[in-house]
């Protein structure tokens, strides 16, 4: 059987990667999980290790190549050389120990190596929960460091038994995060489930941004590779105004003029006045480098063109009511304001301020 080595998720905003080099060769051995070849990116460089224990049948994308998410490198064919032990140096562990207990396959996950000069991350978030079943290559956890987001994934199908690191807890290279438990029929009848929604393909990072949102990810315009839905889709079918909504409140003024009652919407929504979010490793070491840009370069002001004929039409359309019914004059400053409270609540991390290492998120605007 042929296994196919393919570009891994890259982490956060990555998409492509340069393949810098080859550890192992056409015909050479490996172990499931042993390092065979180095992705560079703007960001870090990572290793991609075996998914499977054989010989390298096939490499389609030699050193020096440009590489998108998912993409072939190569392949592995079965060799019964390459189950024994790989030769390890004294003071490297491995990243994934098998065995069996109790009659059934069991293997442990561990960090793997996050890149130079990288030698601790923390758990983000776990995208299977204890006694989910899963396939081989099957991205389990994502792991934050302070410049890029990785996923690890299951080194065998089985069921995931056992989870030793919570999310939130900070690790280092070769810690124990969870246990794998042998159960590799109810895993592969699991496969189908985890691929995708309908036929569209998706990182779990990208499922889960659109899961958050409510979308439909079949009506999102996917321009990734081979119809690949990537997180820059989600984000643009966002800004567009995603899928059709209910009618805004621009037939307001109707309403008036025709005596109908007025939903006013309220300015402050329901729940907490304030929520604070801890920061990751990445936001901060974000939130750093904008705080020294803003001590050392001059802050400038933008300038932006904003078609008012609407609102100077509904402005003379009823200003005479308005003064009339509250005694003050309807001036642009209400559409102003209007405006920018309709802006926070769509983007609530411009209304938000750091308090150490917590993101607090106002849900007030006076």
């Amino acid at each position: 059987m042929t296994t196919e080595i393919k570009v891994p998720t890259l982490g956060e905003s990555l998409t492509e990667a340069t393949v810098a080099t080859w550890l192992k060769q056409v015909g050479d051995t490996v172990v499931a999980d042993e390092p065979i070849l180095e992705l560079e990116t703007d960001k870090v460089t990572m290793e991609v290790n075996a998914p499977v224990a054989g010989t390298i049948t096939e490499i389609v994308a030699p050193g020096g190549t440009d590489v998108e998410v998912g993409a072939l490198l190569g392949t592995i064919g079965d060799g019964g050389a390459a189950e024994a032990p790989a030769p390890k140096t004294i003071e490297e562990e491995p990243l994934v120990e098998t065995g069996a207990a109790g009659g059934g396959d069991f293997a442990e996950i561990k960090v793997p190596p996050l890149g130079e000069s990288i030698s601790e991350a923390t758990v983000a978030t776990w995208l299977k929960a204890v006694g989910d079943a899963v396939v081989a290559d099957e991205p389990l956890v994502e792991l934050e460091t302070d410049k890029v987001t990785i996923e690890v994934n299951a080194p065998i199908a089985g069921t995931l038994s056992q989870i030793m690191a919570d999310e939130g807890a900070d690790v280092k290279i070769g810690v124990l995060l969870g246990v794998l438990g042998g159960g590799g029929a109810a895993a592969q009848a699991a496969a189908p489930a985890a691929v995708g929604s309908g036929d569209i393909t998706m990182s779990p990072a990208v499922r889960k941004l659109v899961e958050d949102a409510g979308y439909d990810p079949v009506q999102i315009p996917a321009t990734g590779k081979d119809g690949r839905l990537t997180k820059g889709d989600v984000l643009a079918y966002q800004k567009a105004g995603g899928p059709d909504s209910a009618p805004t409140p621009v037939v307001a003024p109707a309403a008036v003029e025709t005596g109908a009652a007025v939903t006013q919407i309220p300015s402050r929504p329901a729940g907490p006045r304030e929520e604070r979010v801890k920061m990751t490793k990445l936001r901060k070491v974000i939130a750093g480098r904008l705080k020294e840009a803003q001590n050392k370069a001059a802050m400038l002001t933008t300038f932006n063109e904003v078609d008012m004929a609407a609102v100077m039409e509904t402005r003379l359309t009823y200003r005479d009511k308005f003064e009339k019914a509250h005694g003050v004059r309807l001036g642009f400053m209400s559409f102003f304001v209007k405006a920018a409270i309709v802006a926070l609540k769509d983007f609530p991390a411009v209304n938000a301020l750091i308090d150490g290492e917590e993101i607090v998120y106002k849900n007030y605007y006076d």
